[in-house]
Parts: C-alpha cells; sequence; structure tokens
C-alpha cells in the first residue's frame, strides 16, 4: 500500500469510480473493501489518517453486547455475536479470545447475571467463543487476585473477543488496496459536485501539497463516523443533524492492577454504561463513560468528570485504588448515535446502524460498531449499488481474509500483530541489524516497524507511526513522547525530509501527546 501509487492512479483514472466513499473509520473501510472485492471501481478518501478519530479509540473489544441483551435489542447482539465469530476467522492475527469475570457482591447478581450470560451463549451458536460458568469465591479469586475481597461472593465468567482497533484499519486500509480499490489518506472532500440535482462526484485538496482534484463518480458513500452532518449539510446546507455525538473515556494503567489474563466486566455503573477493566497489550484499560457532547473533533479530551467517574468506579473494585498519577494514557472517543427525540441520555440511544439516501443520491451510513463493521459495509454497498445502477453483484466479504491473515503465531512475538506482514519485518531486519534497535526500553518497539509503517503502511507523520501503526501513544503517553525524535529522524530518512520537517513533527506529536498525560 504505497500512497504515491494511489495518486498516481487517481491522476491517471480515465471515466468515473464506480463508489467513493468517504471516510477512512471502521465504517467507511468495511464499505470499501466490500465494494471493491464486488469489482466495483473504488476511491475512498479519508480527511486525516485511517481510524484517526472514534475507530483508534475503542475499548479494544470485538463484542456482542452484553448490555444490549439487558435493553432487550437481541436482534443487534445476534448479528455483533455472528461478527464477531467471522471477524475471529478473517483476522485470527489482531482478534483473540478474552475471559471476562462478571464479579458478584450481591445475593441476586449470581443468578441473574447467570441466566443472562448463557443466553448470550446460546444466541452466539456454533460462533460462540467458550461457554460461561459460574465461579466460587475462591475461584474468582484465583484469577483476579486484585479484585475486592470485601462481600465477594463469586463471579460468572463469559467469553467475548480482543482486538487492536487501528492495526485492524490499516490491514483493512492494505485489503482494499489488494483487492484493486484505492486508499487515500490526507485527502479532504471539500465539495460534493452535482449534474442537475444529482451528486456525481467530489472536490478534494491533497492536504500534503495542496493539490486540488475533482473526481466523478457514479454514487458517493458518506461514512465519516461523527462528522457526517458535515457531508450531509454540504449537500442540504439546512438538512437537519442526525448525529448525537457521545464521549466515551478510556484510563490506560500498568498492569499490577489487573495481573493475570482475565478482564472484569461491571454490568451497571451510576450513568448505565457497562465498566471495563481489560488486559491489553501488558497494560490494563479501564472504560468507559458515556457523555453527550455538542460538536464533533478530531481530537477529543476527557473532561475532568469523566476521569474522576473511572477512577471511583475502578476503585470499587480493584484492593489498589488508581491515582490519577498511576494513569499512563488518557484518550477519548466519539460514538456516531443517531439522534433519537430530545433525550439527553446517550447510554439508551441504539447502537444499530442506520442507511440514509437524499435526493440527491448521497448515501450515508451511520451508527454501529467495530464489531458491525463488516455487516455495515455489505448493507451499504447493497443499497449504494442500487442506486448508482450498477450491476449487482453478491458480497464477498463473509469469509474472505483480512491483509495479514495468519492462524499459527507464537504471542509472545512482538510482532504476531502484523500477522503475515511480519515475515516482511524480518527480512528488513535481516538487511539492516541496526533496526532491530528499541524505540524505548517500556515500550516493545523497534526502529524496523517505523520503517515498515512508511514504506508499507501508508504512515505519514509521526502521531501516525506512535498512535496507530504502533500504539506507543495510547500504552504509556510520556514514553512516546520521548520517542518521537527518533522516529521523525527515522522517517525523514525514508521519506527525504528535511530536519525543519522533523522539528515540526517532534513539537506537533509532543504537543498533542501531554493531552494524553493526566498528571505532567
Amino acid at each position: 500500500m504505497n500512497r504515491q501509487q494511489g495518486i498516481d492512479l487517481l491522476s491517471d483514472a480515465k471515466g468515473s469510480w464506480d463508489v467513493i466513499v468517504i471516510g477512512g473509520g471502521a465504517t467507511g473501510l468495511g464499505a470499501a473493501v466490500d465494494a471493491a472485492a464486488r469489482g466495483y471501481r473504488t476511491l475512498l478518501l479519508e480527511q486525516h489518517d485511517f481510524s484517526k478519530g472514534t475507530s483508534s479509540r475503542s475499548t479494544k473489544l470485538v463484542h456482542g453486547g452484553v448490555r444490549y441483551l439487558q435493553q432487550g435489542n437481541i436482534s443487534l447482539v445476534l448479528e455483533a455475536l455472528r461478527e464477531r465469530g467471522l471477524l475471529v476467522q478473517n483476522a485470527p492475527h489482531l482478534v483473540r479470545h478474552q475471559a471476562f469475570i462478571v464479579p458478584n457482591y450481591d445475593w441476586w447478581e449470581g443468578p441473574f447475571y447467570g441466566i443472562g450470560l448463557k443466553l448470550y451463549d446460546m444466541l452466539a451458536g456454533k460462533l460462540g467463543l467458550g461457554p460461561s460458568k459460574w465461579l466460587s469465591t475462591e475461584e474468582t479469586l484465583g484469577l483476579l487476585p486484585t479484585i475486592e475481597p470485601e462481600g465477594l461472593r463469586g463471579g460468572i465468567i463469559y467469553y467475548d473477543g480482543q482486538f487492536d482497533d487501528s492495526r485492524l484499519a490499516i490491514n483493512l486500509a492494505q485489503t482494499l488496496a489488494d483487492v484493486g480499490g484505492v486508499p487515500l489518506n490526507y485527502f479532504q472532500v471539500k465539495q460534493l459536485i452535482k449534474t442537475g440535482d444529482m451528486i456525481t462526484g467530489v472536490v478534494v485538496d491533497d492536504l500534503e501539497n495542496g493539490h486540488e482534484y475533482q473526481i466523478s463518480g457514479r454514487v458517493v458513500i458518506n461514512a465519516t463516523g461523527v462528522f457526517v452532518d458535515d457531508i450531509l449539510q454540504m449537500d442540504e446546507p439546512h438538512f437537519d443533524r442526525i448525529i448525537a455525538p457521545s464521549q466515551g473515556v478510556h484510563l490506560v494503567l500498568d498492569k499490577a492492577f489487573l495481573p493475570g489474563e482475565t478482564a472484569i466486566m461491571v454490568p451497571h455503573t451510576d450513568d448505565g454504561r457497562v465498566l471495563f477493566a481489560v488486559p491489553w497489550r501488558d497494560r490494563v484499560v479501564v472504560g468507559t463513560t458515556d457523555t453527550p457532547i455538542q460538536s464533533p473533533s478530531l481530537e477529543p479530551r476527557a473532561l475532568p468528570e469523566e476521569v474522576e467517574f473511572i477512577l471511583s468506579h475502578a476503585a470499587r473494585y480493584l484492593t489498589k485504588d488508581p491515582q490519577p498519577q498511576d494513569v499512563l494514557s488518557v484518550f477519548a472517543g466519539l460514538r456516531p448515535l443517531v439522534r433519537s427525540g430530545e433525550g439527553k441520555n446517550t447510554a439508551t440511544l441504539s447502537r444499530d446502524h442506520s442507511i440514509f439516501i437524499s435526493k440527491s443520491g448521497l448515501v450515508t451510513i451511520t451508527g454501529g460498531k467495530w464489531t458491525t463493521y463488516r455487516k455495515m459495509g455489505q448493507d451499504v454497498i447493497d443499497q449504494a449499488a442500487q442506486v448508482a445502477g450498477l450491476q449487482e453483484r453478491p458480497c464477498r466479504t463473509e469469509t474472505m481474509r483480512v491483509h495479514g491473515w495468519l492462524k499459527d503465531y507464537h504471542a509472545g512475538d512482538p510482532l504476531h500483530y502484523y500477522g503475515a506482514d511480519a515475515l516482511g519485518i524480518h527480512r528488513l531486519l535481516r538487511e539492516n541489524l541496526k533496526l532491530a534497535e528499541p524505540l524505548h526500553p517500556k515500550l516493545p518497539y523497534i526502529a524496523a516497524e517505523v520503517v515498515w509503517a512508511v514504506r508499507e503502511e501508508m504512515a505519514r507523520t509521526v502521531e501516525d507511526v506512535l498512535a496507530r501503526r504502533t500504539r506507543a501513544l495510547l500504552l504509556d503517553a510520556r514514553a512516546a513522547i520521548e520517542m518521537g525524535r527518533i522516529v521523525a529522524a527515522i522517517m525523514a530518512d525514508e521519506m527525504g525530509k528535511d530536519n525543519l520537517w522533523q522539528r515540526e513533527q517532534v513539537q506537533l506529536f509532543t504537543a498533542l501527546a501531554r493531552e494524553y498525560i493526566l498528571v505532567p
């Protein structure tokens, strides 16, 4: 996957594209991969970097949604459980089984949640990841040695999936390129082209060099997450906003707060959400909140009350109460929830996806979640093909392997997240032993990963590498800042950039990363 090659294809393209997808998050990538896999000429345009927004800031779970089961949304749970099972098969290098325990402190919690999780198992059917079961107090403490023991009556263990969200996004962009589509990052759509009353293309700026392109397409799909209203209003300036953005915040703690490989799930918090404490990449991710936000941002910030909410709830269930100075990184993401009346409690809004077709033929998809990205892509391409009058072709993504597919790997290998591409990184190491040098003693990343990110994964900035190609920013923001200078130097050597570019990149990334630190 090479950005310049994509631009060359864009410049040399004869006639119009079949499908133009705006948005390089989970939804847009899912749609573009589906379209290209069907044989439609497909172009994906992302204004920043792939998964820059919501899609790199999730709880890192591929799950059916226990809380949706509580809400009675059986259809969403069924769909999500099926998609969870397909994703385990299609991207085994990134998705793994994760055990969760619901701790019981009241007499009724065991039977109540136990029955619900048995239903969860039943709905998963053959794609289930393992049966739930009741645990004694001793068994619960054995798996969760730092759980609060006072009043503990045991727990229920069940299984869901865990993944690396931005790594999956990058692999989907590569999959798109593999099947003949063109993914481009740092391409911002600034206008919709209309012929008569119908949309026939887009005007975009290459944000790296300022070059403008007018691109024709038979159908344009608006898959921009929390920014779908901006595109809708390009089409119809007085269009009522349909998104009620909700902010979710996560805190990253040292592994000592939750040793072992088992996660904690608290099914009901003070704001009605589920709280997770999940082992991830030798850290613990704790979250999330559900806070209504007035307007979306590419870099949402955690509010003080959200941080306090998570710390206070975590303290109820952990023997060691986490303090602000213990937080290695804090990150926030926005959910693109579809408005429902004037209610202000976004925790009650549906996580189903919705598809809208404007009078101009603009196809908009929003809502949903990472777990169902593939089905969202299938549904929106079914609709878009009809709008464009494209030849009807079946969806191919149910059993299509994601780029990097590798089933048998050594979990102890820090490069296993690359799947089959790890062979390419090892080849770089054989060619240049210096690329094996660690980027920081507190994190598992090496110089070869920076080179690979530039050459093969379309990384353009230090932030791209440290936030999304690797997960350094989320795992330890202070360490990530310390890595900035060496990463900029490696990238500059690969990209032919000068010292001024390096200094600017380090300054930009440092300013960004400081916002991920609670206590300077």
